[in-house]
């Protein structure tokens, strides 16, 4: 006996990277086939199956008893129009869900486990509930070595890959990525221009933020269109040798977009998930050399150098074993670089680095020349320890503003300028002293409250960094918002704490990590 069908219908709910059914109470599937709330179905409609979780309802405005609703997600997997029968039945476990048990008891896990469960979450078979218990199973029993280059080895396999060959032959493709944590930090839409100036190939494929204020790709977007298909990113590539886009539209590595789904709510970023989720989206961009920023910091990801030692070695393993050339680099991360955080306040920084603006932040200019050098040296052409002079010239010469304004013509400069909030507020310092501590995270939720990034213009402008003189009352930093609920809400978390740590010159903190200073 087939199974009867019901009609589909969008319900417009974003469910956010995971798969959602609707059926009345009263529907006669449900009181036929014992269907309970949170059971994982099988929905087949015009030859395509998808498997998602279901939600059983009563109000007939959200889903009538011989309707099937779908979520925004799910009827994007679904492609069909409303009114098309569907079926629902009961769904399989996941054919790894076996290996996930085994991680969950502490075991460890075979190349063919990992590719089997990273297989079922690519293709939408997890639920929730069962991917965080992947993500935690993960991080309570932390994966080896080899366990992290098999999960980025699968990951890399059920998604997109990008091969650049046909551009640049035999050299090397390069990328600059930093770990995150870090606000404002904008270096990379610093790097790929100084780098593509010098003449190599740097198509960098960037996340917009999920839990900071502003993703490259936010910032980009308040210059340039970011979200552009492959073949157009292949076309800017070759004409301008870099872009700054955003990578969601090149289905790079899926089974993390899914993961960051579930890790970044129960805040855990585990080094072997970390490593794995950079790295597969590296080397499915394409990317054949990478200098990797990993900050340090009382506030960081990563709060000390052993700890910074163990993970740059971790990179470096799996990267090596597989095919990427990886330049690791341990910097300063106990204060945010630049002055602004938020997408229109981080792109006004890098703009004044790029036109040589005596106004424009110095560690962001310092930190991006530095990183681009490392980046440079990968030319063969380039002798070890030039790489820092030949950015610096690059950059005063007026070359990378040029190659910046080609990348933005060639993906599409946006015809309005967008300006920081109107709405301001300005933070004032407690006390005279010297600003001896400044909490990232705190910032970063203070510029998130503001509005950023939804709000491209929202966000905190900084008037003061580590070991600078304050008086009682001078504004440590500006609030800009475009709401008035948004300010309040930053306001009142400023307020109750601003972040910034007032004391005497002799309560700094010693041992600055980070880079060596400016070559001679």
């Amino acid at each position: 006996m087939s199974a009867p069908t019901l009609a589909i219908r969008r319900v417009g709910i974003d469910t956010w990277r995971e798969s959602v059914v609707f059926l009345h109470r009263d529907c006669p599937v449900v009181r036929a086939a014992g269907f309970q709330a949170l059971a994982k179905v099988r929905v087949q409609a015009n030859g395509k199956t998808i498997v998602a979780v279901l939600n059983v309802v009563d109000d007939v405005c959200i889903v009538e008893p011989r309707e099937l609703g779908l979520s925004e997600d799910a009827f994007k997997r679904m492609d069909v129009e409303p009114g098309h029968p569907a079926i629902i039945e009961h769904a399989e476990p996941p054919a790894s869900i076996a290996a996930l048990h085994r991680k969950i008891a502490g075991e460890r896990l075979e190349r063919d486990d990992l590719h089997a469960i990273v297989r079922d979450i690519a293709a939408a078979r997890y639920s929730k509930i069962e991917l965080a218990a992947f993500v935690v199973a993960t991080n309570q029993f932390e994966l080896d070595r080899d366990e992290v280059r098999h999960l980025t080895e699968a990951m890399i396999a059920v998604g997109q890959r990008i091969d650049w060959r046909h551009e640049v032959g035999a050299g090397p493709v390069v990328d600059k990525h930093c770990i995150g944590g870090i606000p404002g930090n904008r270096t990379s839409m610093l790097v790929v221009p100084i780098v593509a100036a010098h003449g190599m190939l740097c198509p960098k494929t960037s996340s917009r933020a999920i839990t900071s204020p502003a993703g490259t790709a936010d910032t980009m977007e308040v210059l340039a269109q970011v979200a552009l298909p492959l073949e157009r990113l292949k076309e800017i590539a070759r004409a301008t040798h870099g872009c700054l886009a955003w990578g969601g539209t090149a289905d790079l590595s899926p089974a993390d977009d899914i993961l960051i789904s579930v890790e970044r709510p129960l805040a855990i970023d585990s080094p072997g998930q970390m490593v794995a989720s950079i790295l597969s989206k590296k080397i499915a961009a394409g990317s054949t050399h990478l200098v990797l920023d990993i900050p340090v910091g009382p506030t960081a990801k990563v709060r000390s150098m052993p700890a910074a030692q163990r993970l740059k070695r971790l990179f470096e393993y799996v990267g090596l074993r597989l095919g990427l050339e990886l330049d690791v680099v341990i910097t300063d991360g106990r204060q945010p670089i630049g002055r602004g955080i938020g997408p229109v306040l981080e792109a006004r920084d890098v703009m004044q680095v790029l036109a040589n603006d005596p106004a424009a932040p110095q560690d962001l200019r310092q930190k991006a020349l530095r990183l681009a050098g490392r980046v440079i040296e990968f030319d063969p052409d380039v002798r070890g320890g030039d790489g820092y002079r030949i950015a610096r010239d690059i950059l005063e010469s007026g070359r990378a503003l040029e190659s910046m304004n080609a990348i933005i013509d060639a993906q599409g400069r946006q015809e309005t300028v967008l300006c920081p909030g109107a709405l301001v507020f300005d933070v004032p310092a407690p006390a005279d002293g010297v600003v001896i501590g400044i909490d990232n995270l705190r910032l970063a939720r203070i510029a998130r409250l503001s509005g950023a990034p939804q709000v491209p213009g929202a966000g905190v402008d900084l008037r003061f960094k580590l070991g600078d003189t304050v008086r009682h009352g001078e504004a440590l930093y500006r609030l800009h918002a475009q709401f008035d609920a948004d300010l309040d809400f930053a306001r009142r978390m400023a307020q109750d704490d601003s972040g910034f740590r007032v004391g005497t010159a002799d309560q700094l903190p010693r041992g600055y990590v980070g880079l060596p200073g400016d070559p001679a």
